[in-house]
């Protein structure tokens, strides 16, 4: 993890570096440009003196050309430009010289202000993950008030080898499967002269108990109901076979 210095202190104190270094270069070329013109007039100015103490020459060259003129006047000319460049000069230097110092001030103020920035940021921060953490210790401790809510997703294997989708769609067993045909046992149950019918198994039932009769998926039995019987079962027979079985393991064909 990096270190907070490194990735908010730094990139500051490195941008006003390099922000320094680039107004110091342009206040150095002000001052240099300065210097120069400085030197160009002061040696304007000798010329000019030497020459103010020397009657009018002519100068011969090459070609038969003859340069004829007043050295002094000529000396005078030169300080005057020279003299013009060193104001300009001066302006310039001037000018960067105070753009520098307003800079400089400014980025005094704005290292200050982002300070300021960073230590509200940080506290923000701070206080923000307090209260997170304080919000994520309560929800804790109010989700363990209640152990038996979570619901186990590990799939439970299904007795007689049915795949873990069928045990998925199981329908639920009901809870109880009274004849509710008084002392009437299941054997003394008869089957009626009509309303029996063909069903298929969809799944494997264990009997929970000597009324009712266990089922194979996918086998065929014959089932009706008596009255009085609860709706959730009906009776099966499967050969000499015969006991209560629940409705939603079954698929009715006829």
């Amino acid at each position: 993890m990096p270190c907070p210095t490194l990735s908010l202190l730094s990139p500051l104190s490195l941008s006003l570096v390099v922000f320094l270094q680039k107004e110091r270069r342009l206040l150095e070329n002000r001052r240099l440009d300065l210097d120069a013109c400085k030197a160009r007039l002061k040696k304007a100015k000798i010329a000019e003196a030497k020459a103010a103490a020397i009657p009018d020459f002519q100068e011969t060259r090459s070609r038969n050309y003859v340069l004829s003129a007043s050295a002094s006047a000529l000396w005078s000319e030169e300080v005057d430009k020279a003299d013009h460049e060193l104001r300009v000069a001066q302006t310039e230097f001037d000018r960067q010289a105070e753009v520098t110092r307003l800079l400089l001030e400014g980025i005094s103020s704005t290292h200050v202000n982002h300070l300021r920035c960073l230590h509200e940021f940080v506290e923000a921060q701070a206080t923000y993950y307090a209260q997170s953490h304080q919000y994520m210790q309560d929800l804790q401790k109010q989700l363990g008030r209640f152990p038996n809510t979570f619901v186990n997703t590990n799939p439970t294997p299904v007795p007689g080898g049915s795949s873990p989708s069928s045990a998925a769609t199981l329908p639920v067993q009901p809870s109880s499967s009274p004849l509710d045909t008084g002392t009437l046992s299941i054997e003394e149950v008869q089957p009626p002269a009509t309303g029996t019918r063909k069903a298929k198994v969809l799944y494997d039932y264990d009997a929970a108990d000597t009324s009712e009769l266990s089922l194979l998926a996918d086998e065929l039995i014959t089932v009706y109901t008596v009255p009085g019987m609860d709706p959730d079962w009906l009776v099966g027979e499967r050969g000499n076979q015969k006991g209560k079985v629940p409705v939603t393991y079954l698929e009715l064909l006829s």
